[in-house]
């Protein structure tokens, strides 16, 4: 099995050249909708034409790992035979973070980019996030620094975890296909030196993991494209947002993710979460929802938005004009009740 993974790794490994992209979405057109789709016809699955491992089919649609086996539950992750379908991700509720530079959402293992020049569009990046024990910063920070080619110079508390695993490091590791860094870092404004960078050839499947020491982790070619079109100064948004909820065409989706390693939020308290967000966007404290469907997807923690809720769309009020037929002057008494019309006349239809 393992001379099997390593050979399909080869094969993976050549497609980040040539295939990997960012998916673009468009932004809802109507106010306030903050989930976006990439198949509108709702056919979000792939044929798989030989057999490969589930993680050939992450790289070839940009895809984590953690996010293509949860969508994939029933799979051997190292085995596809021919002719099998594979589910792919469809809609997502965008962060409830500010539409402006870059999100990144930890506990879905993706990052959100709104390109300054480009207003209506949204791109999205799987990435890999820090470990249980190097968590990866919350808050709002900026891109002060962006290097092409980087060295890595690790730091001492890594250089003795690598030495006490046997796996010594030099003081600078130079660029190359072997750095940690891959060929782009965005350095961000934090203490501690965190970035947005590539990766290196042996850690090419960690993407949509908890694999690093803090950072974030990108497939090659989405850094490159990332680090084109990110200006310094850039905002960054780094948040954990397991459970999100948002509108498209009056339809209330509810997404939920699985708990990071290290942490555990109980059902109940995963299901009082969803209910405050609920509440929230509907305005009410005891909205009607698909109860069902909520508990479903509190249960799958897929990724994968459910609607739970229809709202009532907003009828805009058309003027009433009266044809010219239907309108009438009527001569009343002075005794009648319409007192509020001068001369004793009325307008009526």
């Amino acid at each position: 099995m393992k001379s099997y993974k390593q050979g399909l790794f080869g094969i993976a490994f050549i497609m980040i050249s040539s295939g990997v992209h960012s998916t673009t979405y468009q932004l809802p057109d109507t106010p306030g909708d903050n989930v976006v789709e990439q198949f509108p016809n709702g056919d979000a699955t792939t044929l798989i034409e030989q057999d490969e491992t589930l993680l050939d089919v992450a790289l070839r649609y940009t895809l984590g790992q953690t996010e293509i086996i949860k969508l994939n539950p029933k799979i051997d992750r190292w085995l596809i035979k021919k002719g099998q379908v594979v589910r792919l991700p469809n809609r997502r509720v965008l962060p409830d973070t500010p539409h402006d530079g870059i999100t990144l959402n930890i506990s879905e293992f993706r990052m959100y980019y709104y390109p300054p020049g480009r207003k209506g569009e949204v791109m999205s990046f799987a990435h890999g996030i820090g470990r249980q024990d190097w968590k990866t910063p919350l808050g709002r920070t900026t891109v002060i620094r962006k290097v092409k080619d980087p060295a890595w110079h690790p730091p001492e508390s890594i250089r003795r975890e690598h030495a006490a695993n046997g796996d010594p490091l030099p003081e600078i590791v130079p660029p190359g296909p072997h750095n940690p860094l891959g060929t782009r870092a965005l350095y961000l404004n934090l203490p501690g030196e965190y970035r947005i960078h590539g990766t290196d050839v042996d850690k090419i499947f960690g993407i949509g993991m908890q694999i690093t020491h803090g950072c974030v982790r990108m497939y090659p070619e989405d850094v490159e494209t990332l680090y084109d079109q990110v200006p310094l100064g850039t905002p960054v948004y780094l948040v954990k947002q397991p459970i999100k909820v948002g509108w498209l065409n009056n339809m209330l989706y509810v997404e939920a993710h699985p708990d990071l390693e290290g942490e555990e939020m109980g059902q109940e308290q995963r299901y009082a979460v969803a209910l405050n967000l609920i509440q929230k966007a509907t305005g009410e404290e005891a909205p009607e929802f698909d109860q069902k469907a909520l508990n479903q997807a509190l249960t799958d923690l897929d990724g994968e938005p459910v609607a739970i809720y229809e709202r009532v769309p907003i009828q805009e009020s058309q003027p009433v004009i009266p044809e010219e037929n239907n309108v009438q002057e009527q001569e009343v008494s002075p005794s009648s009740n319409d007192k509020g019309s001068p001369g004793g006349y009325y307008h009526g239809t």
